[in-house]
């Protein structure tokens, strides 16, 4: 029996939904204040682990204390923290710039062009849902949390541990001078 009962494997759809709502703004956002390096775009990916792992205290708040944005203002918060994280972690000062994204120009392709572009056209769509790659990016979240989750139990009950073994150690010597 616990006294607050561990994460759930699974994400829950409320936790879903929320990452389905805000993971492109999110993915942008991370884009932008990392200054468009890739190596940095896993960010994002962090921050949803921070907000899986306090996901039932964030709803207990917007249930409890009625503030319907709380997920969403420690999202930002966390955003701004692992961000800041990163800079402060780079060798280098890190120069932000904003990034347009290029225009794609098929016209480059026509006359020959690249054999990939000629099969596109005959070759069904293989683009996913923005759902599907929320649900999955939220799955992964949810894991990443989870499995920090386990590792604190774990030092907890180390930690535990050494301190029953002090108290015996302090104990047994009180009782052992006495004699």
């Amino acid at each position: 029996m616990y006294l607050v009962p561990p994460m759930d494997d699974e994400p829950p759809p409320a936790y879903v939904d929320f990452v389905s709502c805000h993971l492109d703004d999110l993915r942008r956002e991370t884009s932008r204040l990392v200054g468009g390096d890739p190596e940095a775009e896993h960010l994002y990916m962090d921050v949803l682990a921070d907000v899986a792992s306090h996901w039932r205290r964030l709803s207990w708040r917007r249930r409890l204390l009625g503030r319907p944005h709380a997920a969403y203002e420690y999202l930002r918060h966390r955003l701004e923290v692992r961000t800041k994280q990163w800079r402060d972690d780079q060798i280098y000062e890190v120069d932000v710039r904003v990034l347009h994204r290029p225009a794609y120009a098929p016209a480059l392709y026509r006359r020959g062009g690249s054999i990939a572009l000629l099969k596109a056209a005959v070759l069904p769509d293989t683009h996913r849902s923005g759902r599907v790659s929320a649900a999955a990016d939220a799955g992964i979240a949810w894991c990443q949390a989870y499995r920090r989750q386990q590792w604190h139990a774990v030092g907890r009950r180390i930690a535990f541990g050494i301190l029953l073994i002090a108290i015996l150690i302090q104990t047994m010597s009180k009782i052992a001078v006495d004699y």
